[in-house]
């Protein structure tokens, strides 16, 4: 089983959209049966089987195991990942397109960019799966909050010379002849993707105020002055 898989076939995302299906791929992280499934979701199990079938042909659970019981087979099957994702692949139409924007500064573009990402490594996990190779990927995750417009601006500038930087010090370019890697090794000289992205946080959503009748204003509250001490 995959941590996350991609989806990338339209059939495929039609199909794991349903609210049913999901709920059966959620139920399915563990191995289990039409009749298991079907006392978990609250259906009967001709029901649960149908949308099995579904998700089986579009490569979405898989058969496990087959138990004899009496004279009934038990097919017991699993998700094939924990998580999945739908690539923009699925709607290759209408999916974003980096070289469409120019401009650095664009949220559209940090979108398409994103969206690529995930169509990109979707595959690149799928071959290695496939190969069973590890993939090497990078990533880094983090906050920063910034006292102006203008802090935030000389951080991105920096950031860009910072990356330019490192770009010109190990990008070969193709100038080099690639040296012959050992049998099995993956080859020398892989172009690899690079992308830094910086956006604003989410808010968190805001709390409901206490009704008025419920609510006892505390010292600080009714002396803006103790307020702005307290807080010093």
């Amino acid at each position: 089983m995959l941590d996350i898989e991609v989806i990338e076939d339209p059939a495929a995302a039609e199909a794991s959209l349903d609210p049913i299906r999901t709920r059966i791929l959620r139920e399915l992280a563990e191995p289990g049966s039409a009749t298991q499934l079907a006392a978990k979701v609250g259906l009967p199990r001709q029901k649960v089987n149908y949308h099995l079938k579904a998700l089986e042909r579009h490569g979405l659970v898989e058969l496990i195991e087959e138990r004899r019981r009496g004279n009934v087979t038990e097919r017991i099957l699993q998700a094939t990942a924990a998580s999945y994702l739908i690539s923009p692949a699925a709607l290759a139409s209408v999916a974003p397109d980096p070289h469409r924007f120019s401009d650095r500064f664009s949220a559209f573009w940090l979108l398409a960019l994103a969206a690529r990402m995930v169509q990109e490594v979707g595959q690149l996990i799928a071959g290695a799966a496939s190969a069973r190779q590890k993939l090497a990927t990078f990533a880094i995750d983090g906050e920063i909050t910034f006292r102006s417009a203008a802090d935030r601006a000389a951080f991105a500038e920096e950031l860009g010379v910072a990356v330019t930087r490192l770009v010109d010090k190990y990008h070969d370019g193709g100038r080099g002849v690639p040296a012959v890697s050992p049998a099995g090794s993956p080859p020398v000289g892989r172009k690899h993707r690079l992308v830094v992205a910086l956006h604003p946080s989410l808010k968190a959503p805001a709390t409901k105020a206490a009704p008025a009748s419920e609510h006892t204003a505390s010292p600080q509250e009714t002396n803006p002055k103790a307020k702005e001490q307290d807080n010093d």
